[in-house]
């Protein structure tokens, strides 16, 4: 086995009335002005004016860039950058789901790194420790508050960036139940099934350790058991609870042994045709086992067992088999769409979007390389 590293921002804040907590933290760290990334849904529903009011009530004045796209582009890292230095802000704050986390990295990155964001796709592009910054969730699916994945659309070349870098990984994340409880169905859904996907692609990578492989099998027990419960009733704060831990512990295992075609392939629909990344996720994962059972199959029916399957008499290749129908079943209780084609993707565009898949850094640790026509074959199964 090579030599791991295991990334993780230094505090963690999960739990019902974790968001006080982490904002007495916050003040303790000495920051006078933040910076809040967020979305314009969720100012218009309070949750902004909410974490407003409490760091006021410490002292910490704030900001807002609330433009992030539902896919965060250049364009939004740039306009972010420009508030956060006409305010002077020494810390940003990232509220919402992986879209404003993913902006807030862009913009606390090139914030002291200068240049542009395109400057950092790849792996440890950059030089410098970002701006200081403080996740603060409120889906249970990307775990962006707690990896050092950060995905850019460059709107200029129609792709998605990745930006793996260790400088891009929050100081303090927070999973405060109580602010994913009016998370709608479809959200809940597909964010959930982002969270599964992280969880697979992390156990069968290449660069899968013991870590890894523990927090990857307990967090798809976890979804496996609460994900229906939690798109069903969007109150059920057990299921929200348990959900909130499962795709952190999904987020530990894939910021450490990375992910696979799932994601290289789903970021060039969400870059193509601007489609949301967790139901990308859910339609290309079953398809994408299928041609990793070649060499997987041991791997998939572990995974079958921790999806609840009875594997005791099924073979290896049956396991995979089990494990892949579990995760379609999964897909459909939830209301996921069937097929890539329900989506609008257009099959004339699958040769250019395989091309992009496989420069994408996600793909590198899939445990079997695929040629060009391997992709499209993918792709066209997904339709």
């Amino acid at each position: 086995m090579a030599a791991s590293t295991f990334f993780i921002p230094p505090v963690n804040k999960i739990g019902m009335g974790s968001l006080a907590e982490a904002v007495t933290l916050i003040k303790n760290y000495g920051y006078r002005q933040a910076l809040i990334v967020t979305d314009r849904v969720l100012k218009e529903i309070g949750v902004v004016g909410k974490v407003q009011a409490l760091l006021a009530d410490v002292g910490i004045k704030s900001a807002i860039y609330d433009g992030t796209n539902p896919n965060p582009t250049t364009i939004n890292v740039k306009e972010g950058l420009d508030v956060l230095r006409q305010h002077d802000c020494d810390c940003v704050i990232s509220l919402g789901g992986g879209s404003p986390h993913d902006c807030a990295k862009g913009i606390a990155l090139v914030a002291t790194n200068d240049g542009d964001i395109r400057d950092y796709e790849g792996v440890d592009c950059s030089t410098k420790p970002q701006l200081p910054l403080i996740a603060i969730n409120t889906t249970a699916g990307t775990a962006s508050e707690m990896t050092r994945f950060c995905i850019i659309t460059d709107v200029e070349r129609h792709i998605k960036m990745a930006i793996v870098d260790k400088n891009v990984t929050p100081i303090l994340s927070v999973n405060d139940s109580t602010l994913m409880a009016g998370m709608p169905k479809g959200l809940t859904a597909a964010t959930g099934m982002d969270a599964l996907t992280h969880a697979i692609e992390a156990y069968v990578s290449t660069a899968a350790n013991p870590i890894t492989d523990a927090c990857a099998l307990k967090a798809v027990t976890m979804i496996s058991r609460y994900l229906r419960r939690a798109v069903e009733n969007g109150n059920d704060i057990e299921a929200r609870e348990n959900m909130a831990y499962a795709q952190f512990l999904a987020g530990m295992a894939f910021n450490n042994a990375s992910l696979g075609y799932v994601h290289a392939m789903a970021h060039q629909l969400g870059g193509f045709y601007d489609l949301p990344h967790g139901v990308c996720n859910a339609v290309l994962l079953p398809h994408v086992q299928k041609f990793n059972a070649k060499v997987s199959a041991v791997r998939l029916k572990e995974i079958a067992a921790a999806m609840g399957v009875d594997v005791q008499a099924l073979n290896d290749e049956e396991g995979a088999e089990a494990c892949i129908q579990a995760i379609s079943q999964l897909a459909k209780a939830v209301n996921i769409p069937s097929g890539l084609s329900e989506l609008n993707v257009k099959k004339e565009d699958l040769p250019i979007l395989s091309t992009n898949a496989l420069k994408d850094a996600c793909g590198f640790t899939n445990p079997i390389q695929a040629s060009h026509e391997e992709i499209v074959a993918i792709f066209s199964a997904a339709m």
